[in-house]
């Protein structure tokens, strides 16, 4: 599919909601959660005021004038935490979208930027049962903890 990978300008920000609760992994057979879920306290850190901290970037894909999916990144306390100098990823895409390459090309492209800023590592939690966790690993992240239901991964410049 034709797409071209852009900055998410800032008037654009408001789209990381949506994709925000694309990002939730829903495991085959489960109901989906209501859009509200968003609203929760430890979701929140990774929209609220985006834009206004170091680390906090966002690149978008788009599809025929569409944004159709969006990585982005910010120091925060969240699931992939490892410490207060590493960006945490966001990524996701609508599910049309999703095995065609570009959620690859978004986080490789977002690794650039990180890189260019100056920043040694990234991290990121994935849930165990996402089909996800390759794509993580074919771009360079690692597993370097575990949960019952995660995996922790980074990725060194």
């Amino acid at each position: 599919m034709e797409h071209i990978i852009r900055t998410l300008d800032p008037r654009e920000y408001v789209v990381l909601d949506n994709f925000l609760y694309e990002a939730i992994f829903i495991p085959e057979g489960v109901e989906p959660p209501s859009r509200d879920i968003i609203k929760r306290p430890e979701l929140q850190v990774y929209v609220e005021n985006f834009g206004t901290r170091n680390g906090d970037y966002a690149l978008c894909a788009e599809c025929e004038g569409r944004i159709v999916g969006a990585v982005w990144t910010r120091i925060m306390d969240d699931y992939g935490h490892i410490d207060d100098d590493t960006p945490s990823f966001a990524i996701s895409l609508y599910k049309e979208y999703r095995g065609q390459g570009i959620g690859t090309a978004l986080m490789r492209e977002m690794l650039k930027v990180l890189k260019n800023a100056g920043f040694l590592w990234a991290s990121l939690a994935v849930q165990k049962a996402n089909y996800a966790v390759k794509m993580y690993k074919k771009v360079g992240f690692e597993i370097v903890g575990e949960n019952d239901e995660e995996y922790i991964m980074v990725w060194k410049c």
